[in-house]
């Protein structure tokens, strides 16, 4: 097959999956054209298969804002004539969802039939797309979509809540490769973070908001009043100045390394011995996933899709949401107990197999089949 990807070529978990889906078609045969504003993050150089499309967006005075949905359905049209597409797969409902459909009809008019399939990954619904502003849009988006899915039961829910939703939306989880989990633990130094035998705890998000950062610095502080330990925090954002000054007023700065973005996370996270992730919210965890990949215990927030990846008890522990006393208590019990920790690093690996990227692949190509068969050929 000839699929055109559409993505946010950031760190963000939706253009991270999308990146590493695409690459993983590419292995399996599959020509994958990648269509963004910049190449993506987690995109090889050079890899049999795979090319790059970008969207260039004209820089007229007429225009307050730049049309970005426009000169994407332009590169998408093109795309797709140049490259004799088979189907479009969107990732993140906004704008890529509006602009595909946008493209599709185009298409249709050229007598070409390219569907699409729509994934929703999380703020595209649960933040962005509950503004009023947006919701008759991203509603008729998805129901024109040929094939919906969403990364966890609870964001098809959140979905079929908000929205006027018609079209049936499958969940295909996120996914794990193993094999890349494999590589990166041999690149990991764990005495770079920790060079006289602290144990770690990590971090890794956006620094949104709803990642409630503050939680990890107080959670932190309670932890490292009881043993040795050092605070890795991953990644950068609107909270991050909060964070550190936090830190600092605590009086715990000296323990804690602010490392900002890092292309993988998966080179960084077996240096960790617990992971937090205490979002208010949160469609699927994908970091908390990767982390359990590694085999690090997850201390998490009870919220969103992360009981549907995380096991309480068992790969970690959920505390409600803000309750960073309790997380503080969990992470303790890992942190002090080898044989539970142990345990949960087991427990970690089983678990996350069941999203291994050789169980999600097919589930996507099957949608793909099915949607081609449906629309008929196109080239």
């Amino acid at each position: 097959m000839r699929i055109g990807i559409v993505l946010y070529p950031t760190f963000g978990g939706s253009g991270v999956v999308a990146t590493e889906l695409g690459k993983a078609l590419a292995r399996k045969g599959h020509e994958i054209h990648f269509i963004s504003y910049s190449q993506p993050v987690r995109m090889d150089a050079f890899q049999q298969g795979v090319f790059f499309h970008e969207v260039m967006v004209p820089d007229y005075p007429l225009f307050h804002f730049d049309p970005y949905e426009v000169a994407l359905t332009s590169t998408l049209v093109r795309t797709a004539l140049q490259e004799k597409l088979d189907l479009i797969h969107v990732h993140y409902a906004i704008p890529h969802a509006p602009a595909a459909f946008m493209a599709r009809e185009i298409l249709k008019t050229k007598g070409l039939s390219v569907p699409f399939v729509t994934t929703l990954h999380g703020t595209d619904i649960t933040l962005v797309g509950k503004d009023q502003s947006y919701e008759p849009v991203i509603s008729f988006a998805i129901n024109q979509s040929d094939a919906v899915t969403a990364v966890s039961s609870y964001l098809k829910e959140e979905t079929l809540r908000h929205f006027s939703i018609t079209k049936n939306i499958e969940v295909v989880y996120n996914f794990i490769d193993p094999l890349a989990i494999a590589e990166e633990k041999k690149e990991c130094t764990k005495a770079i973070a920790a060079p006289n035998g602290e144990k770690v705890v990590m971090h890794i998000s956006n620094f949104r908001k709803v990642k409630r950062v503050q939680d990890v610095i107080q959670a932190f502080r309670l932890i490292v009043e009881k043993i040795p330990c050092r605070l890795i925090m991953v990644g950068d954002g609107p909270e991050r100045n909060m964070a550190e000054n936090l830190a600092e007023e605590l009086g715990i700065r000296k323990h804690c390394m602010f490392i900002g973005k890092v292309k993988n996370s998966l080179s960084i996270l077996p240096c960790a011995d617990v992971f937090f992730l205490p979002s208010a919210s949160e469609s699927f965890g994908l970091s908390a996933l990767e982390a359990m990949a590694c085999g690090i215990p997850v201390i998490g927030s009870n919220a969103g899709g992360m009981p549907e990846v995380q096991i309480h008890g068992k790969t970690g522990f959920l505390s409600e949401v803000g309750d960073y006393q309790d997380m503080a208590k969990n992470a303790l019990l890992v942190l002090t107990d080898n044989s539970l920790s142990s345990a949960f690093s087991k427990a970690c690996i089983k678990q996350a197999n069941a999203f291994r990227l050789d169980i999600i692949l097919p589930q996507y190509e099957a949608i793909y089949k099915r949607v081609l068969l449906e629309a008929g050929p196109s080239f």
